[in-house]
Parts: C-alpha cells; sequence; structure tokens
C-alpha cells in the first residue's frame, strides 16, 4: 500500500467528523481534494472504507481498522514532536481533553491559567455526557479524560482531582428549603427532574436511591444542569445536581440546596487515561497542573 503520513491524518479527520467537508476543513484543503485524497486511500487498501448514508459518513469494518491504525501513527508522532518541544522547554504543541459537561464549571478557568503559562500550546477540548467520554476514552481518542464514576471495566491511570458533591435543590421560594434535615422518604410525593441515564450525576444518586430502597417518581429526564435548574425554579420538581453546577453556593437562579438525610452524596472528579498508555510531556504537565492548581485552591 502507499498511503501518505497525511492521508492518514485526512481519513483519521473523516472518521472524527463523519463529514468530507469537515475534514477537509480540518486539515486545511479543498473538499474536492479532500475527496481525490480519500479515493486514493480506498484505491490504495483496495476495498470500501466507508459510506454514505443521509449525506452522512459510516466507516466500515475495514475502514474503522484503519481510523484505529492512523490514530495510533498519529498519536506516536505527536509523542515524538512533544518529546523534542520538552527538551527545547515544552514551548509548543497540541493537547486533546475530553470532560463530562458538569466540568464545564471549572475546566475552562484551569486550561486558562495553564495556557498562560504555555502560550504557544493549542488545547482541543471536548465537553460531552459521561457516555460521550466514556466512548473517548476506550478509542483512546484523547490525552486525558476528566470524569466522575469512571468505568470500572477499563485498566486506568486514575488520579482523584476534587471533591463532587451531589446535592438536591428545590424553588428558592418552596417552604422545603427552610427546614432542617428532612428525610429523604419524606419526599416520596414529590416529582424528580434528574440528569439523563448514564450521566454521572444520575449514577450517584441511582445508586444511593436504591440502597435507600427509594423510588424517586421521576417527572424529567433531561441532558444539562442548565435545563435542570431552569425546570426547578419553574416549579416541575425536585433536582439532583453536582453542587458545581450552582458554583459551590446554596442558592442560585431561583434555586436552592435542600438539606436531606444522606446529601450531598460523596462523589469525585477524576482525572484518567488508559494504564498502557504513555503520556506526553504536554499531558503530563497538564495534569500536574490540574493537581497543584486544585490543591492551592482548596489549600
Amino acid at each position: 500500500m502507499n498511503i501518505t503520513f497525511r492521508q492518514l491524518r485526512l481519513f483519521l479527520a473523516l472518521a472524527d467528523t463523519h463529514s468530507v467537508s469537515a475534514a477537509a476543513k480540518m486539515m486545511h484543503v479543498t473538499q474536492p481534494t479532500a475527496s481525490m485524497q480519500l479515493k486514493e486511500v480506498t484505491q490504495s487498501v483496495g476495498l470500501p472504507l466507508y459510506e454514505v448514508i443521509s449525506k452522512k459518513i459510516y466507516l466500515t469494518d475495514v475502514g474503522k481498522e484503519l481510523a484505529a491504525t492512523a490514530r495510533t501513527v498519529a498519536q506516536a508522532w505527536d509523542l515524538f514532536e512533544q518529546n523534542v518541544d520538552a527538551s527545547k522547554g515544552l514551548s509548543r504543541g497540541k493537547l486533546r481533553v475530553a470532560v463530562v459537561s458538569t466540568a464545564k464549571y471549572f475546566m475552562p478557568r484551569l486550561i486558562g491559567s495553564f495556557c498562560t503559562q504555555y502560550p504557544a500550546i493549542d488545547i482541543a477540548l471536548e465537553i460531552l455526557n459521561r457516555d460521550g467520554v466514556v466512548q473517548r476514552l476506550r478509542e483512546n481518542m484523547d490525552d486525558l479524560y476528566i470524569m466522575s464514576m469512571p468505568p470500572a471495566d477499563m485498566d486506568l491511570g486514575d488520579d482523584v482531582l476534587m471533591p463532587n458533591p451531589i446535592v438536591v435543590i428545590a424553588p428558592t421560594s418552596d417552604p422545603i428549603t427552610k427546614r432542617n434535615r428532612v428525610s429523604l422518604h419524606a419526599l416520596a410525593d414529590r416529582r424528580f427532574i434528574l440528569r439523563e441515564k448514564g450521566s454521572g450525576t444520575r449514577m450517584a444518586g441511582d445508586q444511593f436511591f436504591r440502597k435507600m430502597k427509594f423510588r424517586p417518581d421521576v417527572r424529567l429526564e433531561l441532558g444539562s444542569n442548565e435545563a435542570i435548574k431552569e425546570s426547578v425554579a419553574g416549579g416541575l420538581g425536585l433536582g439532583l445536581v453536582s453542587r458545581h453546577a450552582l458554583h459551590g453556593r446554596q442558592k442560585e437562579h431561583g434555586v436552592s440546596v435542600i438539606d436531606i438525610d444522606g446529601f450531598p452524596l460523596p462523589s469525585a472528579w477524576h482525572i484518567v487515561h488508559p494504564a498502557s498508555k504513555k503520556l506526553s510531556p504536554l499531558a503530563l504537565a497538564f495534569k500536574m497542573h490540574l493537581i497543584k492548581e486544585i490543591h492551592g485552591v482548596r489549600s
């Protein structure tokens, strides 16, 4: 086979974006050029690598294998470049980080302080729900991953970053916000608004509810903390969110934390990566920066 490194990069961009035009834009080439290069890759392999259904690209099994190979090659080359840069003082490079959506309340500030220290570093930040981050972790698509509830079936390098307490919120006007130590079972007649199944917050809540033999009356399942806060403020029910979603405060935008037995639920943010993955100098520097910054904030 005669496939260039740049063609591998282009095919990897296609696998990540599922779009020829988006892959072309990512690689800074025209769409006709990208289409021609992808055709050459397919001809070189000699088997179909992808198909187009309703204007969206879907990889074949061979295409998926080529994408995995291309990712391994690209990551090895990136690691080599970063090792060279590290010997010169870690002056440039690109870091890929995937975080769960609740981490957006604190990660941008931590990334900002890192970029202030290393202004020539580029950071690609993916903000997804937990299932999306776990999928990227399984496919080894990024350097580091920030989440609560890391998957137990993977061999991971895992460092606890900071606490992630889970709280129950109600409309600030609700009399229950003025009460002390409310029993969980006293909420049996209340409606609940929870995160979608598979989110770290939902998993922590469901585990606690099962332990307490409590079955919440779920009115809504929503995919964001902002939507939960707005729904709770609108009187649609009680919500279960990370305290970080309230920026660490007791009240925010028409909602207040309720004093419920067993809450806040103990949870934590983790920095994880596949245990077999050799972190680049840049990823190691970023990981140490996060730990140092959080320790400084908490101390």
